[in-house]
């Protein structure tokens, strides 16, 4: 089929309902990332380090009455944690500088319960400070993961004297380790040494975080700046917009059915007035802490692949916790995991058929893209992506290859993002194209990459 003959089979395609956007849509797609928002989500893979004094009592969630001299990593090496990330391909690290057990991985001045108490460096060692370092030094993102909950604080469920208390151990953070790139908080809430609860002012956290980190982006159920993708699997919905109404999951820890469809949907436009992409959260083990017994349960490359495709693939970031050890490093069966991941990764994607916007055949108002191969190669899946910075658009589309001289469709996706994968069947195919059925306004393709197969 000659060139000419595509435009006409787009043309048709579009006159017979491919793409309809009525005028009045066209006003619903006005909502825009920030430029920090675009980077991040550029990113899209990060690294999740959870240490503390869990690792050295073998516990999920710490009771806030551990003795900080338990925490004694004879090898700490915060930069063998950042290559390990590196080797999977992350570009982001968060850091969970204090759990839910009050512990704090810096020599914080409003508490004794942290690693100035404990023997490590003799009392002298800073976590923070060396994950902070070795992200900086490695080109790779910094995030701050500081738990609302603090199980050891005496003040908390005081109201405005815990508040003051997390506040500044908020700012120790936001202020000594240089430019932060997110901000992780989630609802916790469980009860304090005193048996109360503590009710957060999440407005005055929030406006103490775009004062002291302007650039840094904040993660929570309720965003504001990235939301959470509603599970622990890794897995993102379909569809998945950026766009949120702010209205439906307004704190962190709501619960419910509709609350879980909001995360892991958002909305399209007229409905999502704010854009709060999503972070997909999952633990390379079972457990999120290191734990000795599950060294032989660390999760599959296949299944590290199969997660990717479910998140990233499906306009999400994705956050993988992997744990150091007692030691003090990323255990050689999670190191490994993380390398063979990233190869497995490249791979997928070695001598694919790439294509920029300027050389994508026929882009028909927005409707119609198409790859030709230069002859028949066997192909098994497509990259998307639009240009956000105009704003999220598609809502539906539909991949056809050509095989033998006629067309035939071998995927059906709604949301696209940015970044959207499709998988087939296995086809010896000459050509590719995308046909997008709907937009809330008309869409700009950023990429379009074929796998070989």
């Amino acid at each position: 089929m000659h060139r000419r003959d595509l435009v006409k089979s787009g043309m048709a395609a579009v006159a017979a309902g491919a793409l309809r956007i009525p005028p009045h849509r066209l006003r619903q797609a006005a909502i825009r990332p920030t430029t920090q928002q675009l980077a991040w989500q550029a990113a899209e893979l990060g690294i999740f380090f959870h240490f503390g004094i869990n690792t050295y009592t073998d516990r999920e969630w710490g009771l806030g009455n551990e003795d900080p001299p338990i925490f004694n990593p004879a090898s700490l090496d915060a930069r063998q944690w950042v290559r390990a990330a590196q080797s999977a391909g992350a570009k982001y690290v968060v850091l969970t500088a204090k759990h839910h057990d009050g512990f704090c991985l810096w020599p914080s001045k409003t508490t004794a319960h942290s690693v100035a108490s404990s023997p490590w460096k003799a009392g002298k060692g800073d976590v923070v400070r060396e994950v902070a370092d070795a992200a900086r030094a490695a080109g790779l993102g910094l995030g701050l993961y500081l738990s609302p909950w603090d199980r050891n604080a005496p003040s908390y469920g005081s109201g405005a004297g815990y508040m003051n208390f997390y506040i500044a151990q908020l700012t120790e953070l936001l202020t000594n380790y240089g430019q932060v790139m997110e901000v992780w908080f989630d609802g916790a809430n469980g009860e304090g040494p005193n048996g109360k609860k503590q009710t957060y002012d999440w407005p005055r956290i929030h406006s103490t975080v775009r004062r002291l980190q302007p650039n840094a982006l904040m993660f929570s159920d309720s965003g504001p700046d990235i939301r959470w993708n509603g599970n622990e699997r890794g897995r993102a919905g379909d569809p998945n917009w950026c766009t949120v109404d702010p209205s439906v999951v307004t704190h962190p820890g709501m619960d419910g059915p509709h609350i879980i469809a909001a995360l892991q949907n958002g909305n399209p436009p007229p409905q999502g007035t704010v854009w709060r992409p999503s972070e997909a959260d999952v633990s390379i083990r079972p457990g999120w802490f290191h734990h000795p017994a599950e060294d032989a349960r660390v999760k599959t490359v296949e299944q590290l692949r199969e997660i990717w495709f479910d998140s990233v693939g499906r306009n999400a970031n994705l956050l993988l916790n992997v744990p150091p050890n007692r030691d003090g490093r990323i255990s050689d069966e999670d190191a490994g995991r993380l390398a063979l991941f990233g190869t497995r990764l490249r791979d997928y994607w070695a001598g694919a058929i790439d294509r920029t916007p300027a050389q994508l055949m026929a882009p028909l108002d927005g409707a119609l893209h198409t790859v030709d191969f230069n002859g028949t190669t066997r192909v098994g899946g497509v990259e998307l992506g639009e240009d956000l910075a105009q704003g999220q658009m598609v809502s539906k589309f539909h991949v056809d290859v050509m095989v033998d001289g006629a067309w035939m469709t071998v995927a059906n996706g709604t949301t696209i993002g940015h970044k959207r994968v499709v998988r087939f069947t296995p086809v010896i195919a000459s050509q590719c194209r995308l046909l997008i059925e709907d937009a809330v306004a008309k869409p700009t393709i950023r990429t379009m990459r074929v796998a070989l197969a």
